[in-house]
């Protein structure tokens, strides 16, 4: 009698997680993928095609730029056009594209309502080009990390509970305090 041969079982490939900074975007189409940021009244909007599993997110700062490259790179027009092209070159197609949009906190009371601005040309752009809205969470006065698994189009919010300045600080040293009873996750 021979004791039966085990064979390992393969591990599932770690997941390679990809921060994605203020004026930026990234297109993945790897399953072992998640896309993150940091937002107060910046915007990002996570998108993909659920059938072709492809998706990406971007961060915007305003809703549109003054004229220089470097606003517009923080412009919300530059970064979802930059977005929908990066989806559709990666073999997304437009008339499948799903979007989640976060951010547009008020994080300082008193100021200007930017993070207001950012949520209403998020929303028009969305109507305006014809892609689907998914949810999200927009506005409100605290700042949040949202995750996005872009194969799966799965999003989650995790509500930080430090003042913005305090936030930006904390991704710097890559473990801020969050706030999980603010938690929100969308399929």
């Amino acid at each position: 009698m021979s004791a039966a041969l085990k064979v390992p079982a393969e591990a599932a490939p770690a997941e390679t997680r990809i921060h994605v900074v203020q004026g930026s975007y990234h297109v993945a189409t790897r399953e072992n993928v998640f896309l993150t940021t940091i937002l107060g009244s910046c915007v990002a909007a996570c998108m993909c095609d659920p059938v072709a599993r492809i998706g990406g997110m971007n961060h915007f700062l305003l809703p549109e730029g003054e004229g220089t490259s470097r606003d517009s790179l923080q412009a919300g027009v530059h970064a979802m056009e930059l977005l929908v092209n990066g989806l559709l070159q990666a073999g997304a197609r437009r008339d499948r594209l799903e979007a989640k949009l976060f951010g547009g906190a008020r994080m300082i009371a008193g100021l200007s309502d930017i993070g207001q601005r950012n949520a209403e040309f998020a929303q028009t752009f969305l109507k305006r080009e014809g892609i689907a809205f998914g949810g999200g969470s927009l506005r409100g006065s605290h700042a949040r990390r949202i995750q996005f698994w872009p194969y799966t189009g799965r999003a989650r919010q995790l509500m930080v509970e430090r003042a913005e300045e305090e936030v930006f600080a904390a991704e710097r040293r890559v473990r801020p305090v969050l706030d999980q009873s603010g938690s929100l996750e969308l399929f």
